[in-house]
Order: C-alpha cells, then sequence, then structure tokens
C-alpha cells in the first residue's frame, strides 16, 4: 500500500527547483543584458566615432574644465568607463587651447570666440598667461572674443579680461582676493602621535618639511614667499588693468574696499562689477545668449549660438590634415612629483622619462626637443639620471631646450640643467636649489601602545633605517653628510651649466624660490617666453623652416587603447553615467586634499637615501 506522506515534501521540492530554474534564467538574461550593453558600447565606438560636419560659420567655444595642466594625469580607463566621467571633465590640456585658438585665428569659418569660464578651477598663473597670449593672437586677427560667466574666480577673471567684451550674470560676482600662501603645520600633532620627525637639510630657506617640524611659518619662508606672491600679484593686476584699461591700482583698491563699495551697490556684486568698468554688461542668462547669438547666429539645436568646442574643432583639423613627413621639433612634457622608476603621466618617473628620452634619436625626423617641466622637483637620485640622459642627448648634436611651466623647482630645475638652454615664462616659480633629508620614526607611538621592538645585528648600522626604531646618532650624521654632500653637487651642476662661480651659485640657492622674470635676471634661465616661443627657438636652432610639432609620449597598452575608444564612443558615455548614478556611485576626497596635502606629501619621499631636491610647498598660485 503507497503512503501519500512524500506528497509534501516533493511539491516542497518542486517549488524550490522552479524558484531556483528562473534565478538561473533571470541570471543569464541579465548576463546576456550586459553583454549587449558592452557590445552597443563596443561598436558605438567603432562606428559612432565619425565627425559630424562643422557649420560653415561658427565661434569657437572655449569652456576649459578642471584644473589649466602640462599634461593630464593617468587615470585607469576602466575606472573612467565605470565611474561615468570623461578623462577631460577635471583637466584642461594648455596645449589643446593654445592650438585651437591659434588655428581659429586664421581659420574664415571661425567668426569669433566665446569664452566659457564656469567650469574653470585654476591652473597656475603662468599656464593662464600662455592661453591669454593666444587669446591676444586672436584678437589682432580682428575677430571678436567674448567672455561670460555666472560668477568669475580671480583665475577665470584674468583669462576673462583677454576678451573684447565681459559678460556678467546678473545674480553673480566678481570674487578677487589676491594671492596668498597658507598651509596647515604638524608638529603639535605629530608631537601628540609622538611621531620623531628626523629632518636633514642644507640653506637657510628649503622650508619643505616646516609643516613637520613647526606650528607655523619660519621668518625665513615668510620672507622669500612674501616676496614671491606679491610679484606674482603685481603682474596679475598690472596686466588686468591694462587690457580694462582701469587706473593703476584699481584691483587693489577693489578687494581692500570691498565691504564699503558693496554696501554703497546695496550689495548687489554684479552691478559693483560693471559700474568699476570690470565687466562690460550683466543680465539674465536668456538676454546673455541673446546677445550671443546676435553676434553668432543660431544654433540647429535650439536657442543657443552657433558655436563650436576645442574638442570638436581639434578633431575635425587632425582629420583633416595629412600625415607629413616634414621634419619635427619633438616634445616631451615632464610633470608630477620626480620619483624613481616608471610612473604613468602625472608624474615624472626616471626610467619612463629615460625611454622617451632614448627613443629620440631613432625618429629621425625629429631634428630638435623640448622638454617641458612642470615640476617642483622630488627624489634627487632620480633628478640627476634625467639630468644625465639629457646631455647625452645633447651631446648627439640634438638641440634640447627646456621649457618651464607653473614651476620648474628643485628637483626640476636640476633636471633642466642638462639642456642647451632653459626659459620660463615671467610668472614660473623656479630655483629652490636646495636638498633635504627627511625621516620619520615611529617607536615612541609604538611604544604608547604597548608595542616594542628589540633585536641583535651584525654592525652599528643594522636596523637603522627601521621606522620602528629611534634613529642613531650615527645613521644620522651619514644621512646629513650625504644632503650636504648632494648640495654641493647640485651648486657645482648649475655653476657649470650656467657658467658661473659655485659661491656665486650658492648665494641665490639655499632653498630660495624666484619668478622666471627674477630668475632670468640672476641668471638662472636664459629667456622668458612661452612653450609656443620655446618651440620656435627650437626650430631655429635646427635650422628648420617647415616643421611640425610631435609629441612623444608612453604609448597606452593595447587593452588601455581599447578601453579608451570605448570611453570616447557616443553610446559609452550615457551608459556610464547611469552605471555610475545607480550601480557604482563613487565619492571622493578632493574638496579636503589641500588640508592633508603634507601628509600626502609625506608618502611619496619614499627614497632609499632619504635625500631629496623638492620644494613641496612651490605651488602655482
Amino acid at each position: 500500500m503507497n503512503s501519500s506522506k512524500p506528497a509534501p515534501r516533493n511539491a516542497l521540492l518542486q517549488l524550490f527547483s522552479g524558484f531556483w530554474s528562473l534565478i538561473s534564467w533571470m541570471r543569464i538574461i541579465v548576463v546576456n543584458l550586459v553583454f549587449l550593453l558592452l557590445l552597443l558600447i563596443f561598436l558605438g565606438a567603432i562606428f559612432g566615432s565619425s565627425l559630424q560636419p562643422l557649420p560653415e560659420k561658427f565661434a569657437l567655444r572655449l569652456a576649459p574644465t578642471g584644473v589649466l595642466v602640462d599634461q593630464r594625469s593617468y587615470l585607469n580607463p576602466s575606472t573612467l568607463l565605470l565611474s561615468g566621467q570623461d578623462a577631460e571633465s577635471s583637466e584642461t590640456l594648455v596645449r589643446d587651447l593654445v592650438l585651437a585658438i591659434d588655428e581659429a585665428a586664421k581659420d574664415p569659418r571661425v567668426t569669433g570666440l566665446v569664452l566659457e569660464l564656469d567650469g574653470l578651477l585654476g591652473g597656475g598663473l603662468s599656464k593662464m598667461q600662455e592661453v591669454g597670449a593666444a587669446l591676444d593672437r586672436f584678437r589682432a586677427s580682428g575677430k571678436p572674443s567674448i567672455a561670460v560667466g555666472s560668477n568669475f574666480s580671480q583665475d577665470q577673471y584674468y583669462l576673462a579680461s583677454h576678451a573684447d567684451e565681459i559678460y556678467l550674470h546678473d545674480m553673480g560676482s566678481l570674487l578677487l582676493t589676491g594671492y596668498g600662501r597658507y598651509g596647515q603645520y604638524f608638529k603639535s600633532a605629530l608631537d601628540k602621535l609622538a611621531v620623531n620627525f628626523h629632518v636633514f637639510r642644507t640653506g637657510e630657506f628649503k622650508d619643505a618639511v616646516e609643516p613637520f617640524l613647526r606650528d607655523d611659518m619660519s621668518e625665513e619662508s615668510k620672507a622669500h614667499n612674501s616676496r614671491l606672491i606679491n610679484e606674482l600679484w603685481d603682474s596679475y593686476t598690472s596686466e588686468v588693468e591694462k587690457r580694462r584699461q582701469l587706473p593703476p591700482g584699481s584691483l587693489n583698491d577693489y578687494i581692500n574696499q570691498m565691504d564699503t563699495k558693496l554696501a554703497q551697490a546695496k550689495g548687489d556684486s554684479a552691478w559693483l562689477a560693471a559700474e568699476l568698468g570690470l565687466v562690460d554688461d550683466v543680465g539674465s542668462r536668456q538676454k546673455i545668449d541673446q546677445q550671443l547669438i546676435q553676434r553668432f547666429g543660431q544654433s540647429d539645436e535650439g536657442s543657443f549660438y552657433q558655436g563650436v568646442g576645442v574638442g570638436s574643432y581639434l578633431a575635425n583639423l587632425r582629420l583633416k590634415r595629412k600625415k607629413s613627413s616634414t621634419d619635427a621639433v619633438g616634445l616631451i612634457v615632464a610633470s608630477g612629483t620626480i620619483v624613481e622608476g616608471y610612473q604613468p603621466d602625472g608624474a615624472i618617473g626616471s626610467e619612463t622619462l629615460l625611454d622617451l628620452l632614448r627613443s629620440v634619436p631613432e625618429k629621425k625626423n625629429i631634428k630638435a626637443l623640448v622638454i617641458r617641466i612642470d615640476s617642483g622637483g622630488g627624489s634627487a637620485f632620480a633628478s640627476e639620471v634625467i639630468r644625465a640622459e639629457i646631455a647625452a642627448l645633447r651631446a648627439q648634436d640634438l638641440p634640447v631646450l627646456i621649457s618651464m611651466g607653473s614651476v620648474a623647482a628643485s628637483g626640476g630645475y636640476w633636471m633642466a640643467t642638462g639642456a642647451d638652454e632653459i626659459w620660463a615664462t615671467p610668472t614660473t616659480i623656479t630655483g629652490s636649489i636646495g636638498v633635504f633629508g627627511a625621516f620619520p620614526t615611529l617607536e615612541a607611538s609604538l611604544a604608547k601602545l604597548g608595542i616594542h621592538t628589540d633585536g641583535v645585528g651584525t654592525t652599528e648600522l643594522s636596523g637603522a633605517l627601521r621606522s620602528d626604531r629611534p634613529l642613531s646618532p650615527k645613521a644620522g650624521d651619514i644621512i646629513q653628510q650625504s644632503v650636504d654632500h648632494i648640495y654641493q653637487r647640485f651648486i657645482h651642476l648649475v655653476a657649470e651649466a650656467r657658467k658661473a662661480e659655485p659661491e656665486a651659485i650658492d648665494k641665490i640657492a639655499q632653498g630660495q624660490i624666484w619668478s622666471g622674470a627674477t630668475a632670468r635676471s640672476l641668471g638662472l634661465v636664459d629667456h622668458l617666453g612661452n612653450l609656443e616661443d620655446v618651440i620656435a627657438a627650437a626650430a631655429k636652432k635646427a635650422e628648420l623652416e617647415n616643421y611640425s610639432v610631435e609629441l612623444i609620449r608612453q604609448p597606452l597598452t593595447p587593452g588601455e587603447e581599447l578601453l579608451r575608444k570605448l570611453i570616447d564612443g557616443p553610446v559609452s558615455a550615457a551608459f556610464s553615467r547611469q552605471l555610475a548614478q545607480h550601480i557604482l556611485p563613487l565619492t571622493s576626497w578632493q574638496e579636503f586634499s589641500p588640508l592633508f596635502r603634507p601628509l600626502t606629501d609625506l608618502q611619496k619621499m619614499n627614497d632609499p637615501r632619504a635625500v631629496y631636491a623638492w620644494c613641496a610647498d612651490c605651488l602655482a598660485p
């Protein structure tokens, strides 16, 4: 006789079996959907990248975003794909802007230029002056240029002042504050944490490690920082006042009397800016849009002026421009902290730069080389390795010229001494010829936690450089002697390169920082000029009349190249934004990073010799 008791169990098993089949079926659907989305992105990257034809007449739309840079920092393409960001949202290449502006000045299709500056975060006065020089060349072509903004920061207003007219939103403001150098100091915090920070330095002004040794800025640091920022601010104000036809001292008066002047304007910042001649007109976004439409025509896409962005404009130019076999001036960009080994873009790796330099002689069409340096230095050893390779390249009868960006100090200047000529902009921050050693130990911090280090060694220096042990006087003396020796080597390298006596270089060294203009008068720099000036000088030195500029950079791997194409495809942008918003929300500590800059700098102090030619405080205002 059959029992009916197992029936409920069978039913339960069937239920779970059906439920599991449903899950498996849904999993297959989800995987297939993801695959189809990725396939759409891939196809969009391949077939959707054809350029749209440009209008017959249009204004060049200059809308830089993020920070102006000479070289974009490396970002993992897969991270970009999933984050919904594009590589150009946080950084804008100065050279792209300059090339687009100069091409637009002679392009009959371009009827004018519009500066949209709301997305610009800064980048340093030197870089803005390079873009500004291109804007001045555009104005000289006779074509109109207009700057528009919801609000103008100090950096944004500097670029806006190069335009023929400046329009400000009627609820906007113009915020000028002047330049300052302020930072956090950590001595008391380190004392509370019982961190012993051992510092070895030469030079009265080498203050890169002051944040770890003091709770305030030293008088020596205040002296040379005050000299520098006042010189740069004088450059800013005099240039803007001249372009806006304002009396000398107008900007300082606007800042120092802001409270009084704003009270007279009943709190209306936009009206005050117009009243004082800082801007030409104020109005709503609709009013400003209509003014631009009247000037440049209306776009087919809606109530917007007929404009073409820099990216689309340059892509169109590159597509039309046929590859030429003419001679070239090579351009290598060295941007970031100098460290040993291989490093991605945004840092200067000694081995990475060596590979690029050694590839130059293999490129038979390159007749001269320009190295663009934008760096406050780093490892003294890595700086010397790069300098020696530059000198070796120069010895092969290839003209090598240095173009200094916003900063080319300490190790950045060390590298530069290997070239034929050193060029800087008037507001480049350079010099800082000095050396220091830094070595933190945590034995007291660990002891507070009940952690102690003990053991045996074969010599007096066994375990001497462990961060969990006290630094012995013998080890400290060795590091100090190394610092003194490397400083003397630095001094003699500069003296030999600049054809001066070491004693004369020592007087202007000792870690002091200078503007490019002052460095020129001191003999540390050969000429003043921007990157385009240096490229022209290199071509002249190589006796080139017709030439192109060839950027020499480390290539992406095939996988990275494919992902880059996926990111740039029209389908991927929308998909990646949705993915970022709904699946992979990312957070950023960018707003707070300046607060912890000295601590992040500490992470970069990883030279095994603990000796640095580095100006961590050399930041472009």
